[in-house]
């Protein structure tokens, strides 16, 4: 599937996506053409899916993150997805097995904004909430070996 060289380009990226081709090349020791050409390779093949940017909430005032477990009340499973999806505050979310159908990740700026959401949310499901003190590992990538 990828060889250390990809690797190497993969863990450079996932460090820092506004790496150069320049840099790319003198991390991997081949040239910039060929840093080009496999990039193009691993993308093509969906290995890389995009390149981004880190953006602290609190910036922007989202001073509480909250993980929240969600349990569709019965029959309302695709509500509750859809006001997941149309709630800008939840900035990720998936949908598991076992009692709860949804782990969600949700930015508010105050408890008063969690608990706005959060009631809205309750017309359809039940929820357990937990507020993040601290990151104590970033999303990172597993293991590529």
């Amino acid at each position: 599937m990828t060889d250390e060289i990809d690797q190497q380009l993969i863990v450079a990226l996932t460090e820092d996506s506004r790496r150069s081709l320049k840099a790319l090349a003198q991390i991997s020791g081949l040239s910039s053409p060929s840093v080009a050409e496999r990039l193009r390779k691993l993308e093509d093949k969906g290995v890389l899916k995009g390149y981004g940017v880190d953006i602290d909430p609190r910036a922007f005032g989202y001073q509480l993150q909250a993980i929240v477990r969600i349990r569709p009340l019965p029959g309302q499973l695709h509500e509750v997805e859809r006001q997941i999806q149309a709630t800008p505050q939840f900035t990720e979310c998936d949908k598991v097995t076992g009692e709860d159908c949804f782990i969600a990740r949700l930015h508010v700026r105050s408890m008063e904004q969690l608990d706005e959401i959060l009631d809205h949310i309750n017309v359809y499901a039940l929820t357990n909430t937990a507020i993040v003190k601290k990151t104590t590992v970033k999303r990172r990538l597993p293991p590529m070996e």
